[in-house]
């Protein structure tokens, strides 16, 4: 056994220190970097920057997933391994805080390249950001299920991470558009917006990795077996309630993935003024700084399920008050952005906490003991990468079907009224359609009441 697993047991409704809390928390504001600049900007890049058709740029942004399905839960076996040797997860996490550096690379796009060239080299450094950051993320998001904590405290450590991964998000998508020349943007100033943010990064990864250390030194961390591999993918896909809050969150991540690429020809062509993006996505990511702490009130009193259910209830009902568009009003429409980022900051918070809580029951009832917590942690990170290319590629696939006219910086081609009903209904309504299924999906999943008062 290891050091940490000699140390006596602590009772399950122990309270983690702020202190540690915090640091583990840091490392989100790197990893909300690479979750939010890819998808706000990458398809409007490709389309209006470098002259690829919206049906390659969707594909150049949903091929480099694929490998996802497969590689997210081998990083996770991966990371089961580690525990097992070694005690800890580190050095995979060291690894991938060389993601900045793919990062940078993304939108450094040699200045002759346009079209089919310009889509390969993003889709080549979109790949190799995609391995790097599974082998952040899944032993970063497994940490909760290796500590031997309950309910309610996996609710609170989950809540730290998520107010301080909406500070990531939220700066990083208010900066990188600003950086990259705002209504003027060009390839220097996107090069220059990946160089910033990538710096910025580094820093708040490797304060993440010291986070974990500390966090694992203030509670004791559950066994984790080395086995993996096939065996241990069909164990974690057998498992009932896991299997349904992966289809559920699935739908969720495709959805909110969808509306982030949307969000700059919403205000382009939508709401005719580009600098409104920076303006909807304060709208639609800010409300979680304030309501991340009322959302965990709420799964307090109801539960984690119930108040999920209500979160993507409300994401559907914004969503079809943004398919009317301008004649519901400016006031109006950013009003539903920020019911939207209201329900966003619950849909983060409640599945990633609900996570440990099935890793903590498969393991009660035997049946994750030749699992662990990355290999079940590397099914979802999957979920949430195959969730992030589907998104953008649905919206893309709507601006094809419309006729979106595709351009080069500079250029400001007539777009037919078939593809500025695409921006519109894309924003709107296939939002809408895709959280009622996420919803669906989501009352399939009936573990919560038997976790909560086992705890």
């Amino acid at each position: 056994m290891t050091g940490l697993d000699r140390r006596p047991a602590v009772a399950t409704d122990a309270t983690l220190p702020r202190g540690p809390l915090a640091g583990f928390a840091a490392g989100s504001l790197g990893m909300g970097v690479w979750v939010t600049v890819p998808g706000l900007l990458l398809l409007y890049f490709l389309t209006d920057v470098l002259a690829v058709g919206p049906w390659l740029a969707g594909l150049a942004l949903l091929l480099p997933k694929i490998a996802d399905v497969l590689l997210h839960p081998w990083v996770g076996h991966r990371a089961d391994v580690e525990q097992t040797r070694r005690g800890d997860r580190r050095r995979l996490l060291l690894l991938g805080c060389a993601l900045p550096v793919a990062f940078a690379a993304l939108f450094a796009v040699p200045g002759g390249l346009t079209g089919a060239p310009a889509a390969a080299w993003v889709a080549v450094f979109f790949i190799a950001g995609n391995l790097l950051f599974a082998t952040y993320q899944v032993p970063y998001l497994s940490t909760p299920a290796d500590l031997r904590i309950g309910y309610h405290e996996r609710t609170r450590l989950m809540a730290f991470r998520m107010v301080v991964l909406t500070l990531g998000i939220l700066v990083s998508g208010l900066l990188a558009p600003l950086l990259t020349g705002g209504d003027a943007a060009t390839r220097g100033g996107y090069q220059r917006m990946g160089v910033v943010l990538a710096a910025g990064m580094l820093v708040a990864m490797l304060v993440g990795v010291a986070g974990i250390a500390r966090l694992r030194g203030s509670a004791p961390a559950s066994s984790a077996s080395g086995h993996g591999g096939w065996r241990a993918l069909r164990t974690a896909l057998r498992d009932r309630q896991f299997r349904w809050l992966v289809a559920a969150y699935l739908a969720m991540s495709t959805t909110t993935h969808l509306v982030l690429a949307g969000v700059p020809y919403y205000a382009e062509y939508e709401l005719r003024a580009p600098g409104l993006t920076t303006v909807l996505v304060a709208a639609f990511v800010a409300p979680a700084l304030l309501v991340t702490p009322a959302w965990l009130v709420v799964a307090r009193r109801v539960g984690k399920q119930r108040a999920l259910l209500g979160a993507q209830g409300a994401f559907a009902v914004g969503s079809l008050v943004l398919a009317v568009g301008r004649p519901a009003g400016l006031p109006v429409l950013i009003a539903a952005v920020a019911v939207l980022g209201v329900a966003f900051a619950g849909m983060q918070l409640l599945p990633f906490s609900m996570l440990p809580d099935v890793i903590r029951a498969a393991s009660n009832a035997g049946s994750a003991g030749s699992t662990g917590a990355g290999t079940y942690t590397g099914v979802w990170t999957a979920t949430e990468a195959t969730g992030a290319a589907l998104g953008p590629y649905a919206y893309a696939l709507c601006l094809t079907v419309g006729g979106f006219v595709a351009s080069t910086a500079g250029e400001s081609p007539v777009q037919p009224d078939a593809a500025l009903a695409a921006v519109r209904y894309g924003f709107g309504l296939l939002p809408a359609v895709a959280m009622l299924a996420a919803l669906l999906l989501q009352r399939r999943y009936t573990l919560d009441v038997t976790a909560r008062a086992a705890s």
